[in-house]
């Protein structure tokens, strides 16, 4: 006599998800999204993650342009802002990165290409007049460097008018500038060039900690 009992899985049972293609897809995204939350949440209010450390400052006008300069060009497509907390790596480039250095950057310049090296603490390693020559030619420098040249830095001016709004902007997400901050900016960036502004941010990149 035939067996007539069909059996028909429970909805969250093993067979019912792996043959069905919604239910795996749609508790696959649930599990992501509780996974991230638990991750990403507690970052909000952990004070490690959330306040600077000592010594760091918001960027002063000159700083700030320099760094909307090394965004536009692209610095960040082969240089990476991180240094892991592996001793091969603070042997080479120094003391490894810390979230609270980075509470006043938006966005941040972490990464892991390094087509070039990381250049979180290459702030005071070289003089002025060293990056000035290596983004105008690295090949001058540095010989085997197959780095781009950035000549037209020398002969771009920054804008002042645009700093105040840009200062006024970040405001709004967290960083302190003072009124009278604002205000100086302009003048802080008159007839300055956008080397001025690129080298002024590279000196002062990661040399809070020392």
């Amino acid at each position: 006599m035939a067996n007539n009992n069909h059996h028909e899985p429970s909805l969250f049972s093993h067979e019912k998800i792996e043959t069905s293609n919604f239910l795996m897809i749609v508790l696959t995204l649930v599990v992501i999204l509780f996974g991230g939350l638990v991750e990403i949440v507690p970052l909000f209010f952990q004070r490690s993650t959330t306040q600077p450390v000592e010594g760091v400052k918001p960027y002063t006008a000159l700083q700030l342009a320099g760094r909307d300069v090394y965004i536009r060009e692209g610095c960040y497509n082969c240089h990476s802002q991180m240094i892991r907390p592996f001793r091969a790596e603070t042997l080479r480039y120094g003391h490894y990165s810390m979230a609270g250095e980075f509470v006043y950057d938006h966005p941040f310049q972490w990464g892991s290409k390094r087509t070039g090296p990381d250049l979180h603490r290459v702030g005071g390693k070289y003089s002025d007049q060293w990056h000035v020559a290596h983004l105008t030619n690295p090949r001058d420098v540095v010989p085997e460097s197959n780095m781009p040249a950035y000549p037209w830095l020398l002969g771009a001016t920054i804008d002042p008018k645009s700093m105040a709004p840009r200062m006024e902007a970040l405001r709004l997400v967290g960083v302190p500038y003072s009124d009278a901050e604002v205000k100086a900016a302009a003048d802080e960036v008159k007839d300055k060039t956008e080397m001025d502004a690129l080298v002024a941010y590279l000196q002062v990149m990661g040399t809070a900690v020392k």
